[in-house]
């Protein structure tokens, strides 16, 4: 009877399982040991993680801005604002004739004198002043807000208690007249909205916990990672031949800096984009977003990862070449149909706007030409061609 020159060699299916089961435990080993670790820097995790949202919030809704043609009642419409759009006329709007001086009330409740010639405005923004002054400029328009010094302080106190000591419970109301005129009002008139409403919330009390140890897990993961795909690699190694494991060794460090690449563009380069758009698009139709931290959390990683799996194309298209599938010839003879499946593959992998749709596209059609360069430069080889050792 004879005997394969490999018997000696070969390991039975326990003892397969053994070597598996023993890896297996490393590297469970390994992520337990990242993931404890992570506890106790995932606070800045989950702070940094709240930057982008809380930015575009911050540029979108941290200001209301006073439009001085509401006060004074001749808005444009909507048909003559796509009008002047259209042509490229700037939008203004037409001074109102004030009512006569006698009858104009200050922001202090006291009549204004008939003399003035001067434009002002009562605490309820109503707009006040002289007709033909008005009706000269709009820079002669005045705007004067009333504000109570005890309740701004009182606020501010709210807000940070340490810089701004409480005023008397039974302190006097102490009105202060600010003055908006002419180009300054434009400038000047911006209310700033509490900061805390542009941070993300939570839903229940549970849930700031339950998303610190969501964090704390994947950080770990992150971080332990190399050591699972080290250990996991030690295993198939073993049954591989010296050139496929040489594949493995060029390409797996690729495919890694190509996913990484892909997650870091999307948080960092398309993540503002998009935010930008959407939080527009709320501001144009009047609606401010309630963003919940799970929700954030959930978008931002999904976001990622699609964009970290998607820059894996040219070592696709590699594989798909090395298993003759598929030649450099033919993806450049299939280019347009491969754009085309590009474009439907971003639409699918990126959230429902146009901005993260192009901006998926764009790089996955340079990574497509980049996919070509590889399989021309790199000479084929069939995979039982003896190498050398």
């Amino acid at each position: 009877m004879s005997q394969d020159l490999f018997d000696d060699s070969t390991m039975t299916f326990g003892e397969h399982l053994d070597v598996l089961r023993t890896h297996l435990i490393r590297a469970l080993l390994g992520a337990s040991l990242c993931i404890a670790a992570a506890f106790f820097f995932s606070q800045k995790i989950v702070v940094a993680i709240q930057e982008p949202v809380t930015t575009a919030m911050r540029n979108h809704f941290g200001t209301k801005v006073i439009d001085p043609q509401k006060f004074s009642g001749n808005e444009p419409g909507a048909w003559e604002r796509l009008q002047n759009w259209v042509s490229g006329t700037p939008t203004k709007g037409t001074p109102t004739t004030a009512p006569p001086a006698s009858e104009t009330t200050g922001s202090t409740g006291t009549d204004t004198p008939p003399a003035t010639d001067t434009p002002a405005s009562d605490s309820q923004g109503k707009m006040a002043g002289a007709p033909g002054e008005a009706a000269k400029s709009a820079a002669s328009q005045t705007i004067v807000a009333q504000i109570d010094a005890v309740a701004l302080i009182r606020n501010l106190h709210r807000i940070d208690p340490k810089r701004f000591p409480e005023p008397p419970a039974d302190a006097p109301a102490s009105p202060i007249d600010i003055t908006l005129t002419g180009e300054n009002l434009g400038k000047v008139s911006r209310i700033q909205v509490a900061e805390e409403d542009l941070h993300p919330r939570t839903d229940t009390p549970d849930e700031a916990f339950m998303i610190y140890m969501k964090v704390s897990i994947i950080a770990g993961l992150v971080l332990a990672s190399p050591w699972v795909i080290y250990q996991l690699w030690l295993f198939v190694a073993a049954g591989l031949y010296p050139h496929e494991q040489k594949y493995v060794y060029t390409y797996l460090p690729t495919s890694i800096v190509l996913f990484l690449g892909g997650a870091f563009f999307a948080y960092f380069v398309v993540m503002p984009y998009v935010l930008d758009f959407l939080f527009s698009f709320n501001a144009w139709m009047e609606l401010r977003p309630e963003i919940k931290i799970n929700s954030w959390i959930s978008f931002a990683l999904t976001v990622s990862l699609m964009f970290g799996v998607s820059f894996q194309l040219p070592l696709v298209m590699l594989f798909l070449e090395r298993i003759s599938i598929f030649t450099a010839a033919d993806y450049r003879e299939k280019r347009r149909i491969a754009i085309l499946a590009i474009a439907v593959i971003s639409m699918i992998l990126t959230p429902s706007d146009p901005v993260s749709m192009t901006l998926m596209m764009i790089p996955l059609c340079v990574l497509y030409e980049l996919g070509i360069l590889l399989c021309v430069k790199a000479a084929k080889r069939s995979p039982f061609e003896s190498q050398p050792v």
